[in-house]
């Protein structure tokens, strides 16, 4: 890997500012979920056995650059406290004498959190001038928010080429499990992309194309693959104006050697909602006045035995409606098989994106995959092939 981590880093009585993700759902003033908050937990716990004080650098909402009292982080002291296991203390800027003297005043053993950076409108624009007092707070940069990588801002970009830079244990994991899934994969590579639309995931469909040997298309955008296809699907959820860019990715997969796997049979219902009447059938008979809402039992089949060929398997996107029952039997089905294989030692399993991981938690299996991220837009811009202006400013 092209970039230092905690290992790299002398710790000892150092400053280190970590960049982190706490951007959490709280309700009347607390936390309603701390995932992202645990998550945090190995590189803190690093920091402070390594003699390191951790000055934490973060975002909460789109406060635009403006003091927001709504959106200061003040509120989450108690879950970062209760997560980390040690006091941490709070002060209401990330910049300037006030915010020195707090991180001057920081004992061993303690943690000090910085106020909102996007209480600064130079946060957003990745100033210099911004990311230079933050800097003089510390004397190592420490990026453990993979999920905030695809911002160049100053606290996530400009700061770490001012600093002595690494990834945090999150950061660092993150990019391991991307780069084993998608840069040095073992092979054969599975990609599962499901979804509403394909015009929101034109970018991601056409670079896996590229880099892996299968690619399951599922949900909404399907239905648009069929439909390119000549088949007619119904009142289905399909961009119709996007048959001749489906058309055009098939024409790409077929040239780079990857299959693309679309239904062969699919679930139709005359009505979206939970238990509706419904029935199973190819995919090129839906009834005119019915729209499909799940992958059937033979297109679950021959995904499980895709699976069961391949090394890697990549996620991103539900097979069907699987918000409600019973249009989420395909993605249960198919998700629980992945996690089988997992847990067998036959596949390495890499699954993101916010759907996704509603969708594989619903099926019971996300603890078993090999790595499950919670970085949305990060993400799909890396499975994109693009360049996340946060990891690439760690870059040594």
């Amino acid at each position: 890997m092209g970039w230092k981590t905690l290992d790299d880093m002398d710790l000892q009585g150092k400053t280190v500012l970590t960049r982190v993700d706490i951007n959490v759902p709280m309700e009347d003033g607390k936390v309603t979920d701390d995932t992202r908050i645990r998550r945090l937990v190995p590189t803190i716990s690093d920091l402070l056995s390594k003699g390191a004080k951790p000055v934490l650098l973060a975002h909460f909402g789109r406060p635009k650059g403006k003091v927001v009292p709504e959106m200061s982080l003040q509120p989450l002291v108690p879950a970062l406290e209760a997560a980390f296991g040690a006091p941490v203390m709070f002060v209401a800027d990330c910049r300037g004498p006030a915010a020195k003297g707090a991180v001057d005043a920081l004992a061993p053993g303690q943690i000090l959190l910085l106020e909102n950076t996007r209480f600064y409108p130079g946060e957003e624009q990745n100033d210099a001038d911004l990311a230079k007092e933050m800097a003089a707070l510390g004397d190592i940069y420490c990026n453990d928010a993979f999920s905030a990588a695809h911002r160049a801002h100053a606290s996530t970009e400009a700061l770490a080429r001012l600093l002595l830079a690494c990834a945090g244990r999150l950061m660092e994991a993150e990019l391991k499990a991307l780069e084993g899934s998608l840069a040095t994969p073992e092979r054969p590579v599975t990609a599962v992309v499901g979804g509403a639309k394909v015009s929101t995931k034109l970018d991601l469909l056409g670079n896996l194309v590229a880099k892996v040997d299968t690619l399951v298309i599922g949900g909404g955008m399907a239905n648009t693959f069929l439909a390119a296809q000549g088949i007619d699907v119904g009142k289905s959820l399909c961009e119709h104006d996007m048959t001749g860019t489906a058309k055009d990715i098939m024409a790409r997969a077929e040239a780079a050697g990857c299959t693309i796997l679309l239904p062969s049979d699919v679930v139709v219902a005359r009505e979206f909602k939970a238990g509706a009447d419904n029935e199973t059938v190819p995919a090129d008979a839906c009834p005119a006045d019915a729209m499909i809402l799940d992958a059937g039992p033979a297109s679950v089949a021959a995904i499980s035995t895709v699976f069961a060929e391949s090394k890697t398997l990549i996620w991103n996107g539900p097979l069907g409606a699987f918000e409600i029952a019973p249009f989420d039997i395909a993605t249960n089905t198919a998700a629980q098989k992945a996690a089988e294989l997992t847990k067998a030692g036959q596949l390495i399993s890499v699954a993101g994106g916010g759907d996704t991981v509603a969708a594989l938690n619903q099926a019971g299996a996300a603890e078993a995959f090999s790595y499950i991220s919670t970085a949305g837009g990060a993400f799909l811009e890396w499975m994109e092939g693009k360049v996340l202006p946060g990891v690439a400013a760690l870059q040594t």
